[in-house]
């Protein structure tokens, strides 16, 4: 009895030990309970800094929540803190538009200074660059 058992064992692949079967099924949930944890710790929003700012930023509606929870506002505070937080955003909003504007007609005035060789590489260099001048969603 003892000899078939050692037969059979010596006939399966080595993966199919139950051994190395549940050795790699721990290494398997650690790895995915470890990813879980450090995407839950804020890693996720390092790894994927492609979202735009817009939506990285709060709401206002969760700013001024979170407003009135910490700073015990009454309703005239919050009234008033939702105008200033209103007013913010389409100064923010304006500035953005101004820059925007900005890098556009820095870049059509180069572009109209380059050759066609040369603005194919500039267009190249350009896409290379986007990702470090991108506007940054200062904190």
């Amino acid at each position: 009895m003892m000899v078939a058992t050692a037969v059979a064992r010596e006939k399966r692949a080595p993966w199919q030990n139950p051994r190395i079967l549940s050795t790699l099924c721990l290494v398997f949930l650690a790895g995915a309970a470890s990813g879980a944890l450090w995407m839950r710790l804020g890693l996720h929003e390092k790894l994927h800094h492609t979202v735009s700012a817009a939506s990285r930023e709060p709401s206002r509606e969760a700013v001024l929540q979170k407003f009135r929870m910490e700073l015990d506002l009454s309703g005239d505070q919050s009234q008033k803190i939702a105008l200033v937080l209103d007013d913010y955003r389409m100064y923010y909003q304006s500035l953005q538009d101004q820059f925007d504007d900005l890098r556009s007609t820095g870049r059509s005035r180069i572009l109209q200074i380059l050759n066609p060789d040369q603005r194919e590489k500039f267009e190249k260099l350009m896409s290379e660059l986007a990702p470090q001048l991108a506007p940054s969603n200062a904190k």
